[in-house]
């Protein structure tokens, strides 16, 4: 069963606790959304709020997905430039899927709900977004289009003596 998505869906309690739930869950699971296990909700409350001022503000735009239950399964935040010189490309943030629909399509389904969102932006020629090297994300997402266009090693310290590259992938609109 495919995912709803929604692009800036109203901020309720129920959508806050929901990414709260899914963020830790992908967490503990050991995805690469800027914890490393175990992280409790609490952990990751301070930078779901950044998001939602960020929102607020019109710099931020989120994208959800939901199962046929109605549970949030995906999210990814599209993140505007506030540079004069680089508003023509967005930055792609905390694309997330649950684990418990790992390998169904869903990433692949949410990269292609973003770049759809994005196109719908006015001006937008391209996604560009880093991921965490040494777990094959880059092959998922060249996979989905996307091209890496560069690599700063050992940008990313998961735990001392574990330096990861910061991979940086672009999937151009056009």
């Amino acid at each position: 069963m495919p995912l709803t998505f929604t692009l800036d869906p109203a901020v309720t309690p129920e959508l806050r606790d929901g990414i709260l739930d899914l963020w830790a869950d992908v967490s503990n699971a050991g995805g690469a959304v800027g914890f490393v296990p175990p992280v409790v909700r609490e952990d990751i409350r301070p930078w779901l709020l950044r998001h939602f001022a960020s929102m607020a503000e019109g710099t931020v735009r989120l994208l959800v997905g939901h199962d046929e239950e109605g549970r949030i399964a995906a999210t990814a935040f599209l993140t505007l430039n506030t540079h004069h010189l680089m508003t023509h490309w967005l930055w792609l943030y905390t694309v997330m899927v649950h684990p418990r629909h790992q390998g169904k399509g869903y990433g692949r389904d949410l990269l292609g709900a973003a770049a759809e969102a994005a196109r719908g932006l006015d001006g937008i020629g391209a996604i560009r977004l880093t991921c965490r090297g040494g777990l094959g994300l880059e092959r998922f997402y060249e996979s989905c289009g996307y091209k890496e266009v560069g690599r700063i090693p050992g940008a990313i310290r998961v735990a001392p003596g574990d330096d990861r590259d910061d991979v940086i992938m672009l999937l151009p609109l056009s």
